[in-house]
This record gives structure tokens, C-alpha cells and sequence, in this order.
């Protein structure tokens, strides 16, 4: 790359799982709407024509007369292809197909166990991270041998043991997780601003807060907006909407029902304890085990959705469908700025102006109370080749034992993957507090979910 004042041209960015109908074209949107920024976009998938599709509408995108960045997208077929002379690396992948995630999520629905996302925690999240890791021990030793000094983002779920798998294989690596819940909160704050005192119009990135914890199960201890402190507020807005749940009117749309929610679980826990839950209901609901998910009335009491595999099933026949649109010239491209953080973090890191956000990274002290070196995500400075994590103190006691169950358990899939050891996961497994049946249930249950994703797990002994 050459940096030529505010300027930085021929970047090389590799893009792991670049056949993406989703990430990589908002990643496209917001590097033509750059004009600080050109280079090359390599794109590496398993799927080799998903990503000669995503090769035409990237060029395509970039070619485009409002189109700011000058970018040449090219879908290679070998994983160093893309790696080789690398600045950053973006990883967004699915690990597995559709079928495994249709087992992860609603195989354990036999034993009363239901999951909202299942990408995390729960007997899904570890099934998903058993099949990830192996996979990112992979692309921390291709990252080692082939562009050692690289930036590497992270996108995939579960954030955190991907991000401890990069670690763990590479210590020295240059990586960090993105992840936008947390957007998602701040999104909310300004919306009580509205609603509360009719001051509209406010940004995301205007609301300040301290976040601590670890990915989908993140905290606020301090939330505010022109230095004035919105607990106070928030505790009123909670008080107000805790029975009916609160929403902003949308246009019908046939994602609502699966992935809206009336925030009711963050409110309930902000009654427990006092701090601001700072992730969506449905994936907070999977770390409190059964409280929330007991059965599909409970999650209709705290008005949030249970997300089927057959609808992700659909939403991917949607998007395959719409990326020949694209690719044909049948759809209109178009520029749209995707809300993501990635371009402002790639900015950043290169010089190009400082920026403080939430990223996940081994803890080395910015989270008082949990162990080193898991993954935490804090606030962090970012700033030219440099991510500094904001010290961001501890949680209250009651919050910390419910993150440290999950802490522990996270180290413990992580050995499980590493080892290809079925006993270790059955720890890991049967420690989930949403796997709360008898242990010859667990035990079955595991095995059948172990055999139904067994193609992505080459090498362990099932028997």
C-alpha cells in the first residue's frame, strides 16, 4: 500500500468467505463510498462461483459514476491467493451448511430446549464452535505464513471463540471481532431520547457508553449523551414500557417476527441488576439459561422470536436469487452505506483520523474480575496499526458469576475443538445452562447432534 497524504491507495485486502451475499456487499457499499481509500479486494470462498459472482457485482459497484474509492475485486481459488501481500483480512464465513445449523438449533427441541439464534451459546452455539475452530486454527497459520503483519477483522459467530482461536494458534496476530449489538443499544437510547423528551434526531454514535462483558452477552455501566448521565432516564423508560415492551412503528416487513423484539429481556435484566444489558433479546435470553426459554409461550411473554433455519433457509434462496439479479444487470445497484464499522476501523488503523469502539479481544486487563487472555469486548481505541482496549472496570458481582459460567465454558469448547476430544465437549455441554435436562439425555442429545454435523469434524473418534 502507498500512503499519500490523506490518501491510501493499492490497499490489498483479503476477504475470507467472500462469496457472502451479506457482509461483503455492505463491505463493497462502504469501500466505493471512501474516497480516502483504493486497492484490490481478493476474495476467498468454498464456494468458488459464489465468489466470481460477488468478483462482477463488486467491479460493477465500484465502476458505478457515484461510486468515491477505486477498487478491483478478484475471486481467487487458493486460500493464500488471497492472504499473500495482505494488509487486513475479513473473515465472514458460515461454518457448515444449513442442515448442520438446522441440527444446532432445533435437535435439542426434542429434550423441551429451545434456542433463539443457537450461533453462541447453547447446545447449537457449542455444536457451531466445535465446527469453527479447527477451521480458524487454519486461517491463523495461513495469516501466520503468508501476511503475519496483517489487520484481521472478524465477523463470524461465536465472535468470541473465534477471536480466541486466532489467538491461541498465533499469539502475535492482529486481530479483533466486530460485532453490532451494541449499535443496536445505543440505536435504543436515542430512540428513549425521542420518546422521553422529544429531543429527535440523535446518532448512534452520539450516545457514549462503558461496555464490558463478552460478545451477545454485553453490558453498559455508563450511558451517555452531551455528558449527561442516561441511567436515571433509562431507568424511568424501563419502568414505563417493562409490561407492554417498546417498539418503534416499522413497515411491515416478513423479517419482523423473527428478529424484532420489545426489548423486554434487557428491561427485566436491567430491574435484576441494575445495568444495561447491552445485546439483543434473543441472544441475551441464551445466556440466562431457561428463564426466558422455557418454551415458545415464555418467549412470546417476553416478546421476542425464536428464529427457524427454515426461514434462514429462505432468506439464502432470496439472496442467491437477487445476487443473478445483480449479476445479469436485472437489479439496479446501488450505494448504500451499510451502518457497519469496518471501513472506519480500516481508516483508523491506518492513520486516517482515530476512532473508539467496542471490539473483542484477549482480555489483558481491561476487564477487571475475568481471566486472561479470554476474550472480552470493551471499548477500544483505534488509532494508526494500533488497538488500544479501554480499562473498563467490573462488573457488579451477581452480573460477573453469570459471564464467568460462560467464560469458563468457552475456554473449555475451545480445548474440546482443539483436541477433537468428545469427552471434553460433553463438559462444555452439559456446564451450558440451557442444557438442562438429566445427563443421559444430555449425553444422547450431544451424540446425536455430534453425528448430524460429523462432516465437519474430521478426525474425532464418534464411536
Amino acid at each position: 500500500m502507498i500512503k499519500n497524504g490523506n490518501r491510501v491507495e493499492q490497499l490489498q485486502i483479503a476477504y475470507i468467505g467472500g462469496g457472502s451475499r451479506g457482509w461483503a456487499w455492505g463491505l463493497m457499499s462502504d469501500l466505493a463510498l471512501s474516497p480516502e481509500l483504493s486497492g484490490t479486494v481478493k476474495l476467498y470462498d468454498i464456494d468458488r462461483e459464489a465468489a466470481r459472482k460477488n468478483e462482477i457485482i463488486g467491479n460493477r459497484l465500484t465502476a458505478l459514476p457515484e461510486s468515491r474509492g477505486a477498487w478491483s475485486y478478484e475471486a481467487v481459488d487458493r486460500l493464500e491467493n488471497a492472504l499473500r501481500g495482505a494488509d487486513f483480512v475479513i473473515i465472514s464465513i458460515v461454518p457448515g451448511t444449513f442442515t448442520e445449523m438446522a441440527s444446532d438449533v432445533h435437535t435439542p427441541e426434542k429434550y423441551g430446549i429451545y434456542q433463539s439464534v443457537g450461533d453462541t451459546v447453547g447446545p447449537g452455539g457449542i455444536l457451531r464452535a466445535l465446527r469453527t475452530i479447527p477451521l480458524y486454527a487454519g486461517f491463523a497459520e495461513a495469516i501466520k505464513a503468508y501476511c503475519p503483519e496483517a489487520w484481521v477483522i472478524n465477523y463470524t459467530n461465536p465472535m468470541t471463540l473465534c477471536t480466541r482461536t486466532l489467538y491461541e494458534v498465533f499469539p502475535e496476530i492482529k486481530a479483533f471481532g466486530c460485532c453490532h449489538e451494541v449499535f443496536e443499544v445505543q440505536k435504543l437510547m436515542a430512540e428513549m431520547l425521542e420518546d422521553m423528551e422529544g429531543i429527535d434526531g440523535v446518532h448512534r454514535a452520539e450516545i457514549k457508553t462503558n461496555v464490558l462483558g463478552i460478545n451477545h452477552f454485553t453490558w453498559m455501566d455508563s450511558v451517555e449523551y452531551e455528558g449527561r448521565d442516561l441511567l436515571p432516564l433509562y431507568r424511568q423508560f424501563v419502568d414505563k414500557y417493562y409490561e407492554e415492551g417498546f417498539s418503534k412503528p416499522k413497515k411491515a416487513h416478513w423479517m419482523n417476527q423473527y428478529f424484532d423484539s420489545a426489548h423486554r429481556v434487557k428491561f427485566d435484566l436491567f430491574r435484576r441488576y441494575g445495568i444495561v444489558a447491552a445485546a439483543g433479546d434473543r441472544h441475551l435470553a441464551e445466556f440466562c439459561g431457561r428463564s426466558y426459554l422455557a418454551s415458545p409461550e415464555e418467549v412470546a411473554y417476553w416478546k421476542f422470536g425464536l428464529t427457524p433455519v427454515a426461514w434462514r433457509t429462505d432468506n439464502r434462496t432470496r439472496l442467491l436469487e437477487r445476487s443473478e439479479r445483480l449479476v445479469r444487470g436485472e437489479e439496479p445497484l446501488k450505494l448504500e452505506g451499510s451502518g457497519e464499522e469496518g471501513v472506519l476501523q480500516i481508516k483508523a488503523l491506518l492513520g486516517l483520523g482515530d476512532l473508539i469502539t467496542n471490539v473483542n479481544l484477549p482480555n489483558t486487563g481491561q476487564m477487571t474480575g475475568l481471566p486472561l487472555p479470554s476474550v472480552v469486548e470493551t471499548n477500544a481505541v483505534l488509532s494508526h496499526n494500533r488497538v488500544t482496549p479501554v480499562a473498563a472496570g467490573r462488573l457488579p458481582a451477581e452480573v460477573e458469576s453469570l459471564v464467568q459460567r460462560h467464560v469458563a465454558n468457552q475456554e473449555t469448547t475451545l480445548r474440546a475443538g482443539l483436541a477433537k476430544d468428545a469427552n471434553l465437549a460433553f463438559r462444555a455441554f452439559t456446564a451450558d445452562p440451557l442444557v438442562a435436562v438429566g445427563v443421559r439425555d444430555a449425553r444422547a442429545l450431544l451424540q446425536e447432534m455430534l453425528a448430524n454435523t460429523a462432516a465437519y469434524l474430521p478426525g474425532w473418534n464418534l464411536g
